[in-house]
């Protein structure tokens, strides 16, 4: 499997995790001093999920797929191999983020899985790490201080 992840442990309840993963994409699905603007959401199997990542010097990076999992309280997963109205894109990637219980707190990873593996190094060499690691610390950061 050509697959990239980062996890981290948020001490905060599942059901808070989840909330601010669901509905606070804004301030956490992008590295800062990026911002993600949410353009539309179908919060489900099949729905369409398009936004803006925005960088600080006008940089615009849209973004758009179909939602492949929608299950409340624990995982989503997109692709950007489809868009809205079943089309079919340049596939990159199947992007999962997923929170389970453990202990008092969260157990958060990501994931990030491709069709080949030059699209795996690439990725990789794009800075997913970094990248996938600072959204996860702005997460943690958000659901440990609110």
């Amino acid at each position: 499997m050509q697959e990239l992840s980062v996890t981290t442990y948020i001490d905060a309840p599942t059901d808070k995790v989840w909330d601010v993963m669901a509905n606070r994409q804004g301030e956490w699905f992008c590295p800062s001093p990026w911002r993600c603007d949410v353009v539309e959401q179908e919060k489900r199997a099949g729905g369409i999920n398009k936004a803006v990542f925005r960088g600080p010097d006008g940089e615009e990076m849209p973004q758009e797929g179909v939602y492949l999992a929608w299950d409340e309280g624990r995982r989503f997963a997109s692709t950007d191999a489809v868009t809205g109205d079943l089309q079919p894109a340049g596939p990159f990637m199947i992007g999962i983020w997923e929170i389970e219980q453990e202990g008092d707190g969260t157990r958060y990873t990501a994931r990030a899985r491709h069709w080949r593996e030059e699209d795996r190094k690439a990725h990789e060499e794009m800075g997913f790490i970094q990248g996938w690691e600072a959204c996860a610390a702005q997460l943690k950061a958000i659901c440990e201080g609110d």
